[in-house]
This record gives structure tokens, C-alpha cells and sequence, in this order.
């Protein structure tokens, strides 16, 4: 049986109660609650994550592995080496940061989503994590064309601990180039983990790997507490964190 939260008690079960690899729902460690920011917050903290669909109830996981970018692993390919450069030169193009998050919300949840029907990312969803943006706690790092909006992701950032949670593209690579744009912000910040959750083989192809549910919650005790970082604009100059090639340009 999996444990019902009461609206009232912020608190989780241990991540240790969560259902495991031979369960149908591996991860699975509680139900119900709301998504206020106070409990959102609680839970990134621990690890745990809501994901569910229209119709179910909120429903919270920690998943053991867990799947992380860790930033000095970041694999720039030659191919996206020369798209960012390309990207760098070119005047029409441009990272923009929480400019347009509500739209960044409402493009990953209706970007289709290999072996998903319909979406996690629900209206009230959007809503929770629009609350923690206003925090400061949420930010969308979004890739500009021509004044359009064509690809980004958004996540938390918790002390020095950043949360993926979801990304969409419109035109190539453009979703990959908002992820190089995240890795020097996070460089820039202290930041040295990505939780991108679970696993895929995009993520993969880009240098995360599984680690232990243990050890992921070990690195978030030495770092959620830190100060969170506040200023999360993006200079061009900032793409010399990622390439001293690519900041020349």
C-alpha cells in the first residue's frame, strides 16, 4: 500500500518505503497532498518529485537509480560544438532566461513524448511550479530565433542543486542548445549536479548517468543548504564556460 499524504502534514515517508525495481511502478513512494511551494520545496530537497495524469491524484516518487548530469560530464560533440557557434555568431540568436516561463511550461507539456499519451505537466501543475517562479526558486532557459521561441527547459534550483524537469524543441538541437546554456550557468554557480530523474537516451547521449538513490540523496544534504544563486542571467561571455571556442565568437 502506498501512504496517503494528509493536506495538512507536509511530511514524506522515508524514500527508503519507496516501491521497488520488481513493483509495477518502481519509485512509487506516495500519493495525494498538494503541490503548495512549501511541500515542493520539501520534497526537492529529499529527492522526490510529483508525476501523475489527469485523473490521478498527485502522486510522489524517488527513483533508485537516479538518472544525473553530473556538469563536468557534459559531452559537447563536435556537431553541437559548431551549432553553438554558429548559434553564438549569429545576432537573431539568443538564451534568454525566465522570459517567457509560462510558455516554456505550456510547450513541454504539450510536446509529444516517445511511449506517453497525453501529459504530466497539467494545468495545475503549470500553476504549481508559475508559484515557485515567483520565488525565484524556478527558472526556464529558453532558446531564441528571430524574436521566436523555438526550443527550452525549465527546472528548480534548490541551494546549489539544480532540478531538470522538462524540455521541448521546435527547431533542431534547439533543446540541446538550452541545456549547454544551463551547464555554464551552472558552472558559473557552483552547481556540479543536474537531476534529469530518469533515464533516456537523449540525456545519455549528453553525458548523464544513473547513480544510486544513496548517493544522489547524500550530494543533496551537502548542497540544498547552500545559499541559492540569484542572478541567473545569461551573458554571451558565459559560453566560455562551456567552450573557450565558442565564448570567443
Amino acid at each position: 500500500m502506498i501512504p496517503w499524504l494528509d493536506e495538512r502534514d507536509l511530511d514524506f515517508p522515508p524514500t527508503s518505503m519507496a516501491l521497488g525495481p520488481e513493483s509495477d511502478a518502481p519509485g512509487l513512494l506516495a500519493a495525494g497532498g498538494d503541490l503548495s511551494p512549501e511541500r515542493l520545496k520539501l520534497a526537492y530537497s529529499r529527492g522526490i518529485f510529483p508525476w501523475y495524469g489527469e485523473g490521478q491524484p498527485v502522486l510522489w516518487w524517488s527513483t533508485d537509480p537516479r538518472m544525473v548530469m553530473q556538469v563536468d560530464e557534459f559531452k559537447l560533440s563536435r556537431s553541437l560544438r559548431k551549432t553553438l557557434q554558429h548559434f553564438a555568431l549569429d545576432p537573431a540568436c539568443e538564451i534568454r532566461v525566465d522570459s517567457a516561463t509560462p510558455a516554456v511550461l505550456a510547450a513541454c507539456a504539450s510536446s509529444p513524448r516517445e511511449g506517453q499519451n497525453g501529459t504530466w505537466i497539467l494545468p495545475e501543475m503549470q500553476q504549481a511550479y508559475m508559484r515557485l517562479a515567483r520565488l525565484g526558486l524556478l527558472h526556464s532557459i529558453e532558446t531564441w530565433t528571430g524574436g521566436e521561441l523555438v526550443g527550452g527547459l525549465y527546472g528548480v534550483n534548490l541551494g546549489l542543486m539544480f532540478y531538470g524537469e522538462s524540455m521541448f524543441m521546435r527547431r533542431t538541437d534547439a533543446s540541446k542548445i538550452a541545456m549547454a546554456a544551463l551547464i555554464c550557468l551552472c558552472r558559473r554557480h557552483g552547481i556540479r549536479w543536474i537531476d534529469c530523474q530518469q533515464n533516456t537516451g537523449h540525456l545519455a547521449s549528453l553525458g548523464a548517468r544513473e547513480r544510486p538513490r544513496a548517493e544522489f540523496e547524500a550530494h543533496l544534504e551537502r548542497t540544498v543548504a547552500e545559499p541559492t544563486p540569484t542572478d541567473w542571467r545569461f551573458r554571451p561571455a558565459d559560453w566560455a564556460l562551456l567552450d573557450a571556442r565558442i565564448g570567443a565568437s
